[in-house]
C-alpha cells in the first residue's frame, strides 16, 4: 500500500501514476425530485451574502436560475463588501441558520444543496449536523478567503470542516490553498493534486474536485471520486474579472445534479459554463468584477 493512503486510495493513485485506465467512472445520479405543476428541479444554498452581487448567495441563485432550476437560499453570514474591498462579515447565530434550513427542507426539499462560506466553527457543526439527515448529494465549497484576501473562515474552523463537514459531503470542491489547508500537503504539480485528492477521500469526501487555476499553465481541474480519475482542462484566461468564480462553479455543479445529470457530466457542463462566464465578463466595478451569470448553459 501507499504510504499514507488507504485502501480506497492507493490503487487509483498508483494506476494514474502509470497511465493505467481504471474501470469506468461512478455514473450514479440522484433522480431529479418531481413537483406537481411542473416545478423545475430545486437546488438550495447555504452561505453568505454578497451585497455586490458577484459571490455567495447571490451568484448561486443566479446560476441555478440560469441552468433552469429554481433556487433557495440560507443565509449563514452577511460582508460589507464590493469589487474592491470587504470590510466586514457578520456570522449569523447557527441556530438562526438551522431554523431556516428546517424551514426550507419540511416545505420545499431541494434535489441538491451546496455550502458556501459559513464563517464560524460553531455554524460548520451545526450545518454538519443538519446535513446527517440529507436525503440529496450535499456539494461543500470550502470558502475560506474572499477574493481580497479577508478570512471568511478562522483557523479553528478549518478542523471542524476536515472531522465534521467532510465526511457529509457528496462532492467537495476546493481550490489549491484550501486543499492545502485542509491536508497540510503543499500542492504545486498534478500529481500532489492527486495525493491531495486520495488524502481528502480518506478524510470522508465521497468525491473531490480540487481545481487548478493557482497552478502554473492551464486551467486544469481534476475530479477524483474514489476510484477513477477525471481531468477537466481550460485555457487560462487573462482577467482581473473572475469575483465569484467558485461559488458560481460550485453551485452549476449542484445544479446540474439536481437536474439528475452524473457527477462528471455535471462538473464537465459547469466547467464549462463558468470559463465562459470568465471569458465573457461584463467589466464591472473598479477591482475584481464578477462573472458572467448570464452566460449560455451548454
Amino acid at each position: 500500500m501507499l504510504y499514507g493512503f488507504g485502501p480506497k486510495c492507493a490503487p487509483a493513485y498508483a494506476a494514474a501514476r502509470r497511465g493505467i485506465a481504471l474501470p469506468p467512472f461512478s455514473d450514479r445520479r440522484f433522480p431529479p425530485t418531481l413537483y406537481p405543476g411542473g416545478m423545475p428541479p430545486i437546488a438550495l444554498t447555504i452561505a453568505g451574502s454578497d451585497p455586490s452581487g458577484g459571490a455567495g448567495i447571490q451568484a448561486d441563485l443566479k446560476t441555478f436560475h440560469q441552468f433552469g432550476v429554481y433556487g433557495e437560499a440560507v443565509i449563514a453570514l452577511l460582508t460589507v463588501q464590493n469589487t474592491v474591498r470587504v470590510s466586514r462579515v457578520v456570522v449569523m447565530p447557527p441556530a438562526l441558520v438551522l431554523e431556516q434550513l428546517a424551514a426550507v427542507l419540511e416545505d420545499i426539499p431541494p434535489g441538491a444543496a451546496k455550502t458556501g462560506a459559513l464563517g464560524s466553527a460553531e455554524m460548520v457543526e451545526a450545518v454538519a449536523r443538519a446535513a446527517a439527515d440529507f436525503k440529496f448529494p450535499l456539494v461543500v465549497d470550502p470558502v475560506m478567503v474572499s477574493k481580497h484576501g479577508l478570512s471568511l473562515l478562522p483557523d479553528t474552523a478549518v478542523a471542524a470542516v476536515r472531522e465534521l463537514l467532510l465526511p457529509r459531503a457528496f462532492l467537495i470542491t476546493p481550490n489549491v490553498p484550501e486543499a492545502e489547508a485542509l491536508t497540510d500537503m503543499e500542492i504545486h504539480t498534478p500529481d500532489e493534486m492527486r495525493r491531495a485528492a486520495c488524502r481528502l477521500c480518506e478524510l470522508g469526501a465521497r468525491a473531490v474536485l480540487i481545481k487548478g487555476g493557482h497552478l502554473e499553465g492551464d486551467a486544469t481541474d481534476l475530479l477524483f471520486d474514489g476510484a477513477g480519475w477525471h481531468e477537466f482542462p481550460a485555457p487560462r484566461l487573462a482577467t482581473p474579472h473572475t469575483h465569484g468564480t467558485g461559488c458560481t462553479y460550485s453551485a452549476a455543479i449542484t445544479a446540474c445534479l439536481a437536474l439528475g445529470l452524473p457527477l462528471a457530466a455535471a462538473v464537465a457542463r459547469a466547467k464549462r459554463f463558468i470559463h465562459e462566464a470568465i471569458l465573457t465578463n461584463p467589466g464591472l466595478g473598479k477591482g475584481s468584477g464578477p462573472v458572467n451569470h448570464h452566460a449560455r448553459v451548454e
